[in-house]
């Protein structure tokens, strides 16, 4: 499980810590009013025993007469305190002061703020209401008060705290509107002098009582935003819906693998070297430290041997293999919070959960999966916004068959093998791959839902936000949030993983063949410099092949090489299989050394070394039965052990990621074993 959120109950410094619990429905701007108070100033977790994502926030206070730090607790978005969610349990039991850590029990929260929605106050005065009947201190954030002036209502912030029995602030999260005053009410904060009704049904006729009382003199005709009206009508229209949301999604992935590719490559060529950091105006010394890279720059450092290997190839080439993923998760979330912002994206669900329904899956997951298409880690983390657990965990076993981007390099490999010179069928099996593996997925998602994971659907209860200009502000705070995670927790696993299997590949240690020590001697004795250069290259290459070949993973992939065998793999394809487990894109790399010794397999040439190799009897290592049974098989099996982690971690239990690989692998194996069999002559 992901580190639990720690609650601080300790004094800083000489001043006490005054405690405030923030909830609010989904929508009401309670992010944006979380980050105005807090800025960058908290640390995001999960709950203790839970997947919920909690944020803890200080908002410093330095009265003259009453300094004072005010820890802000950002509870999950809900619509009812009394709902049977893992969300709302969350916060009730922050609440009551039930919430166990390490150490034991947390002391409910000194107070409480509600955040609610100006323009919509029937809606927001329950969660209002079920808060008042905690008795904790509260106050009363009215955010949103420019939409609630656009819409014509006319709000008396004196009349309404006399109506709640508790301070009630009016405020802007987005321009900063009453924020100051807030800060000051957070913490001042008393008791509410009189309790709603215990009931739901009578907590509902005291809302519609205090809406009566407090629009009695002031209240619009018509507070209906016709535009509104009419957009919605368009974006959740049964045929006009989803050509909207399939134009947004194509700008959407186009923005993630256009945008991000620049940033990507430079982040590559930082370890690996790469000219594109170079420039004329640079010093020499710095052009060439650049163009080596740090990788490089480690190896010139450090005496050849293994502790250069271990740096360079695992510790440096883990980190890297991490870090450059992190401009397509960044981008993502950052698309996503400013679709989520305008509120877009809780009409795109609506229009999803049309589609997903009958595999079992709510609009809802929607966002996960598309978050897949970029890499299945943050996908799966942001299933937590899932509210049945059934449905969750539906998606998570369904979210690894989504075509990622470390897919690609298998697919243009073999792509390349099976179509040489003809783009438009390779762009045709890529069309394929993506295809099969969404349907792959949703369709075992289906199974789960009515074997395993059998359970009523819910309805999917989704309230459609006001249209608003995005905040950057919201977009960029949870773009760096994912990626700390990221990098935190996946990337511990990905570093520890590629060290693994460093190791694995390089021990134990042989001496060069005969080959490469006479490519030495060729290359010492040449006069010509280039040609020294091209045997001392190629020696290398063939002592790299003859390391691999005898290595511990070489050995493994020969002893499994029968069990591949109905798929049409010779043992050097099942080392690269193997080695993948590390990160698909693995695989070509992998087979690249094990066939030519070289490891950028986008060469040509390499590839066309790759496709007219030959097998130890002599036969092609890739015939065309065998380069489609493993494209096949790329695009359903789980080749990706970091995924496994995050999936043990986000489901709460090893028994789901088992699951997952055990499902993944066989029906990888089964289609790919027929599509050997089908196509084989």
């Amino acid at each position: 499980m992901a580190t639990p959120i720690q609650i601080s109950t300790a004094r800083q410094g000489d001043h006490p810590v005054t405690r405030v619990a923030l909830v609010g429905n989904p929508n009401t701007g309670k992010t944006t009013l979380f980050n105005r108070l807090c800025g960058l100033r908290h640390k995001t977790s999960n709950f203790p025993g839970t997947t919920q994502e909690a944020r803890v926030g200080t908002v410093a206070r330095r009265d003259a007469d009453h300094p004072r730090a005010i820890e802000l607790i950002d509870l999950p978005g809900i619509y009812s305190l009394e709902l049977d969610m893992s969300e709302a349990e969350v916060c009730r039991r922050v609440l009551a002061g039930t919430l166990a850590i390490p150490g034991g029990p947390v002391a409910a929260p000194d107070a409480v703020c509600v955040v609610i929605d100006a323009s919509n106050l029937p809606r927001t005065l329950l969660l209002v209401g079920e808060a008042l009947r905690r008795r904790l201190p509260t106050v009363v954030a009215l955010n949103m008060m420019d939409v609630a002036r656009r819409r014509g209502l006319i709000i008396e912030p004196l009349v309404l705290e006399q109506l709640l029995g508790c301070r009630v602030v009016p405020c802007n999260a987005r321009s900063g509107e009453g924020v100051e005053s807030l800060r000051v009410a957070l913490g001042s904060a008393v008791v509410p002098n009189h309790t709603p009704p215990g009931t739901q049904e009578g907590l509902e006729r005291w809302a519609d009582t205090v809406c009566q009382r407090l629009f009695d003199r002031a209240e619009p005709a018509d507070v209906r935003d016709r535009l509104s009206d009419r957009i919605d009508r368009l974006v959740t229209h049964p045929v006009a819906g989803l050509a909207v949301f399939l134009a947004v999604m194509a700008v959407l992935f186009f923005a993630i693998f256009s945008l991000a590719q620049v940033p990507m490559e430079l982040l590559d060529g930082l370890f690996g070297g790469n000219d594109a950091w170079t420039a004329p105006w640079q010093p020499a010394w710095l052009q060439a430290a650049l163009g080596e890279g740090v990788i490089g720059l480690a190896r010139a450092a450090l005496p050849a041997g293994l502790l250069s290997d271990f740096v360079c190839d695992a510790v440096l080439g883990g980190i890297a293999a991490t870090v450059v993923f992190l401009p397509q998760i960044m981008l993502l979330f950052f698309l996503i919070s400013l679709l989520e912002d305008t509120g877009y994206l809780a009409r795109a669900a609506f229009v999803m959960d049309r589609l997903l329904r009958p595999f079992g899956l709510p609009g809802h997951s929607f966002v996960p999966l598309l978050s897949c298409h970029a890499c299945a880690l943050p996908g799966i983390m942001a299933c937590r916004a899932i509210p049945d657990a059934r449905e969750r965990l539906a998606t998570i076993l369904a979210a690894p068959f989504m075509t990622c981007s470390a897919r690609l390099p298998v697919y243009v490999l073999l792509t390349s093998i099976l179509f040489p010179g003809e783009p438009l069928h390779a762009a045709l099996a890529f069309i394929g791959c993506y295809t099969l593996g969404a349907g792959a997925g949703v369709l075992s998602a289906m199974i789960a839902r009515r074997t395993i994971l059998r359970g009523a659907r819910r309805p999917m209860a989704l309230e459609l936000p006001t249209y608003k200009t995005p905040s950057l502000v919201n977009a960029v705070t949870s773009s760096l949030d994912r990626a700390r995670v990221f990098l935190v927790k996946a990337g511990t696993n990905i570093l520890a993983i590629c060290i693994l299997l460093w190791w694995l590949s390089a021990f134990p240690r042989v001496d060069e063949p005969a080959k490469a020590a006479e490519l030495r001697a060729q290359a010492a004795a040449a006069t010509d410099a280039a040609e020294a250069e091209r045997l001392t290259f190629e020696a290398e290459a063939a002592a790299q092949s003859h390391a691999k070949a005898h290595s511990y993973i070489g050995m493994a992939g020969r002893a499994v090489q029968p069990l591949f065998e109905p798929l049409g793999f010779d043992w050097r394809i099942s080392v690269g299989v193997m080695t993948s487990f590390a990160a698909r894109e693995v695989f070509v790399s992998t087979l690249s050394v094990m066939v030519t010794g070289h490891e950028d397999a986008e060469d040509e040439g390499v590839i066309q070394q790759l496709a007219s190799a030959r097998r130890d009897d002599g036969g092609p290592l890739f015939p065309r039965e065998t380069a489609w049974a493993t494209l096949v098989f790329f695009v359903l099996a789980m080749q990706c052990l970091p995924t496994l982690a995050v999936t043990a971690r986000e489901t709460g239990h090893a028994k789901w990621a088992l699951l997952q690989f055990v499902w993944m692998s066989a029906l990888a194996y089964g289609a790919a074993a027929i599509t050997h069999a089908l196509l084989a002559p």
